[in-house]
């Protein structure tokens, strides 16, 4: 995978896409990082890529053309040998679709992704209707700038790529992978203070413990995200967990 950043603040990544699980990726040739600072491609001789909004109001507006001639230069000049892959163009915005780990499970699959990272008042509007493919939001708040959110979603999107992660079961078992809440983890020791790791664990019994991890994925979801619950096809067993853990509550 390919993925480039158009930011006005290369800098930002430098420590980010040469460190952990990003570095690791990127010295294993799995994923090339790159970014592109759009303030070269402007086309004045102040090199400004922000001006006056029309009709008046406040803050700068990010212009066309910077952002259009890097991502089509980008898109231009493909690896030598390789076929020209036309990129998702992914403007990191507010306004976008909340962003999503099945989202980032579906940008895993593409060969070239190119990260728009805004500053200002906002985005020249023929942008967002002409060049991009994808508006992603990383939550309802407004930052000074795409670039951390464009960290967020590349961080998840090539953690998914096989031979990123050590264990390839890490990413499948995942909260939000499996459309709950992942289970509980423990290591050593058994006993920390006064505190015990579940038996089950220790039991040695996969099956057992497979059953145990299902359950307690199901009762963490049923606690802090119901919500990810409504509409699931629950099965037989599982009814019978909500059941008893509805049984805990009212206990309580």
């Amino acid at each position: 995978m390919r993925i480039d950043v158009l930011t006005l603040f290369p800098e930002m990544f430098d420590g980010v896409f040469s460190s952990s699980i990003l570095g690791k990726a990127r010295d294993k040739g799995i994923v090339a990082l790159n970014t592109v600072n759009f303030r070269d491609y402007a086309n004045n001789k102040h090199n400004t890529v922000d001006d006056y909004p029309y009709g008046g109001g406040g803050g700068m507006v990010l212009k066309p053309e910077p952002i259009f001639a890097a991502v089509e230069n980008l898109s231009v000049h493909q690896e030598e040998g390789h076929e020209p892959v036309k990129p998702r163009v992914i403007l990191m915005c507010p306004q976008g679709t909340p962003f999503t780990q099945k989202k980032a499970e579906e940008l895993s699959n593409e060969q070239h992704l190119v990260f728009i990272c805004g500053h200002y008042e906002g985005y020249d509007e023929r942008i967002r209707q002409y060049l991009v493919t994808d508006e992603l939001s990383i939550g309802d708040y407004v930052l000074t700038g795409g670039e951390l959110p464009a960290m967020v979603v590349i961080d998840s999107v090539v953690r998914l790529l096989p031979g990123v992660l050590g264990n390839e079961m890490s990413a499948v078992t995942d909260s939000f992978s499996t459309g709950l809440l992942e289970y509980p983890h423990y290591t050593r020791p058994a006993k920390f203070r006064d505190w015990e790791v579940p038996d089950m664990l220790l039991s040695g019994h996969h099956e057992n413990v497979r059953k145990w991890r299902r359950k307690e994925s199901l009762f963490r979801t049923l606690e802090r995200r119901p919500d990810l619950l409504e509409g699931r096809d629950l099965s037989k067993e599982e009814k019978t967990w909500v059941a008893e853990w509805h049984g805990r509550k009212q206990k309580e």
